[in-house]
């Protein structure tokens, strides 16, 4: 049997969960998951449970703003040639298309769109592009989603007599770049009220603020949301304040009239019922990826502006082809991978780095994430690149990997990213000197907690209350994703009802679980075979989510299990 997970209810002041469920008159165990979500009063809880556009800040609160809004109007004015340049992720290509769409739409002069070239050009402002910009005569660049680091290539567009308005969410350096303009709420002197929009919400911002100040209906910037939705979920940034009205709105514009782009891929998905921020995450966000991964990104922005239906056609199924590529290759490095962790000096280890030079370099990044759910343990996977070794880091609940490479520093010879996930380049000479030391620093850091699988525990709760009544109040709590995420409940003291509980293709354990008190619920652990036996003859712990599940055109409420454990009376709070 595997190792139980760490199970860690969240805190909650429980005066304040109180004073909640009088003013709400709604269960506490929902006051509590509100007021872990820092809604403590009726307000709060109505401004998150009834999202409005009219909340959405004054984009000219944002430092910057006036200088851009004012130096885009004149390039109109004055005819300029303006190119709209972006990263080649999703949250890249989204902000692109949103921000040239809408100058499309306001400008009929010379405008372009610029997306580098994932293995070419690499990450941010390259010289390829600049170069490309000065000869054709562009004299104004607006880059979004990248640009805050790129300190000495707008130096070198400046240089060329280009102006560059840099709109990025990413943390600023000390030293910033020689720009006209600088949108992000990060920057330390900025008084922006939220810090955590997207690049392709900085862009809507930067749109919505030429819209007023254009004396336009902010309709004209409103038609973007379900770009903005999509970089939302793609990019993985907190789905609270602002980022959450955009997400609900954008998400409702999906569903009600999407953009041509989007309902295409849906379709050829076969997705058939409404989506929500999961399904942007993982059936519309990896489609789009998919271009900058396998092949050139442009072909997303492309996709994205193109009103014709049937070149939507053709485009959607060169981004799925790309997808179904992507998948090919991710699942025979994942399995290669693993077959080499199989070894038992590697399986001893407190961290993964592998080097192969075959390896393709648009999945090493999702396969070092699939091989922690197997080794939970901080992780880097390594390929050959324009002769040099390069990789991407991804790590594991409360260790800083970013932290952990910086320490390798004098073995690297470029290196980036944050918290949780990294990106490194070496000589390939360099590499076995690097997994020894790499090793040395996580075994030196990490510790046993950081080791174990964490599970966030929002709530306790009887399975009497697992009834469309909670879920309906749950549904509330959508668009779930970082900050806010899908409520996780544990039940105690659980037993297998009548012997009805079974294991489902050798992986799966289909479970029937009742309490005492009479409720029974029926739901699905995925690779939770270990637990059958547990399950079968003791009483038992249980956490997991409430969903509906759709089948054959019916839906009903399931439990959706996480893990299960043997019930004790001593819990520790967990």
């Amino acid at each position: 049997m595997k190792p139980d997970k760490r199970w860690t209810l969240k805190p909650a002041d429980e005066q304040k969960v109180n004073r909640l469920a009088e003013a709400l008159k709604i269960q506490p165990a929902i006051c509590r998951m509100l007021v872990q979500r820092g809604i403590e009063d009726y307000e709060s809880a109505k401004l998150f449970f009834r999202p409005e556009l009219s909340h959405l800040h004054d984009p000219f609160l944002m430092k910057g703003m006036k200088e851009a809004v004012t130096r885009i109007s004149d390039a109109i004015e004055w005819h300029e040639r303006i190119m709209v340049y972006g990263d080649y992720d999703v949250d890249g290509t989204t902000a692109v298309s949103l921000f040239y769409s809408f100058l499309k739409n306001n400008y009929k002069g010379d405008l372009a769109y610029y997306i580098p070239h994932r293995y070419r050009e690499g990450y941010g402002i390259s010289k390829a592009g600049i170069d490309h910009a000065h000869a054709s005569g562009y004299t104004l660049m607006i880059t979004l989603d990248c640009g805050i680091k790129s300190v000495e290539m707008i130096g070198y567009a400046k240089s060329l007599g280009i102006d560059v308005i840099v709109c990025d969410h990413h943390l600023p350096d000390k030293e910033l770049p020689p720009a006209i303009a600088i949108l992000n709420p990060k920057q330390s002197d900025c008084k922006y009220p939220y810090k955590e929009l997207s690049g392709c919400g900085i862009g809507f911002k930067l749109a919505s603020a030429l819209a007023i100040y254009w004396k336009q209906p902010l309709e004209n910037v409103y038609q973007y949301l379900d770009l903005v939705a999509t970089s939302i979920a793609a990019d993985i940034v907190p789905i609270d304040g602002e980022n959450r009205i955009l997400a609900f709105y954008g998400v409702k514009r999906i569903n009600e009239s999407p953009c041509l782009a989007i309902s295409t891929l849906k379709e050829l998905a076969g997705v058939t019922r409404p989506l929500s921020i999961s399904d942007l995450v993982f059936v519309i966000g990896p489609r789009v990826n998919a271009a900058g991964r396998m092949d050139d990104a442009r072909k997303a922005v492309e996709f994205f502006i193109e009103t014709d239906s049937e070149k939507i056609q053709l485009l959607a199924a060169a981004l799925h082809s790309d997808n179904d590529d992507r998948k090919e290759v991710d699942k025979s490095t994942t399995e290669e991978a693993l077959a080499i962790l199989e070894d038992e000096l590697m399986r001893q280890r407190k961290s993964t780095v592998i080097y192969r030079p075959h390896w393709h370099k648009g999945v090493v990044g999702i396969v070092a994430s699939r091989l922690i759910d197997h080794y939970y343990r901080p992780t880097i996977l390594l390929t050959n690149a324009n002769g040099k070794a390069t990789g991407s880091a991804r790590s594991v609940s409360g260790f800083n990997i970013y932290e952990a490479i910086h320490e390798c520093r004098d073995l690297l010879e470029n290196y980036g990213g944050h918290f949780y996930a990294a990106g490194m380049t070496m000589d390939e000479k360099k590499v076995d000197d690097f997994i020894a030391k790499f090793e040395q620093v996580v075994s030196a850091t990490i510790t046993a907690e950081q080791q174990v699988p964490e599970i966030e525990i929002d709530a306790e709760i009887p399975l009497a209350l697992v009834k469309p009544a909670t879920n309906n109040i749950l549904k509330q709590f959508e668009p779930f994703g970082p900050a806010n995420m899908r409520p996780v409940f544990v039940s105690r003291n659980v037993y297998d009802y009548q012997g009805k509980s079974v294991l489902v293709k050798e992986q799966h354990l289909r479970i029937v679980a009742h309490q005492k008190e009479g409720a029974i619920v029926e739901g699905i652990g995925f690779n939770l075979a270990d637990k059958y036996e547990l399950v079968k003859n003791n009483p038992f712990d249980m956490v997991y989510t409430i969903e509906e599940n759709e089948f054959n055109g019916t839906t009903r409420l399931q439990v959706k299990v996480l893990d299960i454990r043997m019930h004790t009376q001593t819990h520790n709070g967990v």
